[in-house]
């Protein structure tokens, strides 16, 4: 699998990220054969959560990702605010995981301003990272967002290593999402990774139909997959992280395959098809 470099930090993480949302509601026994065969495929960067399932993909996924833990690049976030309660969920997260130490430690799905204060103001818990990059625990600083103007004010307060946000062909064509968090990120030279590059539109009900459990609805044929993956690897970003669906994450191992670079006229294709479309994020 092709690799690219992680902004300033020299590593080199798989283009295609596993997202550790898949193992939620299933058993120890896929977590093994998932991880296994992802390792198989040449991924090497995997994305984790604590709030994932309540905490059920840590349960599995630490075991499973223990064998190959020299061999990866491990990500992992926290939803807290506050120093004391990151770094309380950051110890947790490592016991869970059976790891000394993350490649990567995340500030989860940052919405808002107020957030943002918190986060970055006496006993935040960027004061709980920075303490714990000082002590080994964590090499690189990141965060996702699902706000542009959370993500803009973090780039602007501290010199992370990492942005993950949501990249993808809909939002940001109908919801002119993405575009100045990208430019602003470039040049602090962070690494840019993607989220919910497979995302489609809004659902009002995760219970009927395909998906069920994203709260979005994603492509629906491997082809729509392979052409929403297509799209975002043709930005400036590292990594495109698998969505809640095994299906999906193989789906994108096998699109990767026959990634070519993008023609202006296959981009002008994918981006007039969004006409219509509502994103699940917008700017407007």
């Amino acid at each position: 699998m092709h690799k690219r470099q992680l902004g300033k930090t020299g590593q080199l993480l798989s283009v295609i990220g596993f997202g550790a949302i898949i193992f939620v509601n299933e058993n120890q026994k896929f977590a093994q054969d998932s991880v296994a065969r992802a390792i198989d495929a040449g991924i090497n960067y995997f994305d984790m959560g604590p709030g994932y399932g309540k905490g059920q993909a840590e349960e599995i996924g630490g075991p499973a990702i223990k064998p190959y833990r020299d061999q990866i690049f491990l990500a992992e976030k926290t939803g807290q605010r506050t120093k004391d309660e990151a770094l309380k969920e950051l110890k947790q997260s490592l016991f869970k995981m059976k790891t000394d130490y993350f490649d990567l430690y995340q500030f989860h799905a940052v919405k808002n301003l107020d957030e943002v204060k918190i986060l970055t103001g006496p006993d935040g818990a960027l004061e709980g990272f920075v303490e714990a990059r000082k002590q080994g625990l964590i090499r690189y600083l990141g965060f996702s967002a699902h706000s542009e103007e959370a993500a803009l004010a973090l780039i602007e307060q501290f010199d992370f290593d990492s942005i993950l946000y949501p990249l993808n062909f809909v939002t940001w064509n109908q919801g002119h999402f993405g575009q100045s968090v990208i430019k602003v990120a470039q040049k602090k030279e962070m690494g840019i990774l993607a989220l919910k590059t497979l995302a489609k539109t809004t659902r009002e009900n995760r219970n009927e139909g395909n998906w069920q459990k994203a709260w979005y609805m994603p492509v629906e044929t491997y082809d729509e997959a392979k052409s929403a993956l297509h799209w975002t690897l043709s930005l400036p970003v590292t990594s495109c992280v698998s969505p809640s669906h095994a299906e999906l994450l193989w789906w994108m191992v096998d699109a990767e395959k026959e990634i070519d670079t993008l023609s202006q006229n296959d981009r002008a294709t994918m981006d007039n098809s969004t006409i219509g479309i509502t994103p699940i994020f917008s700017n407007l």
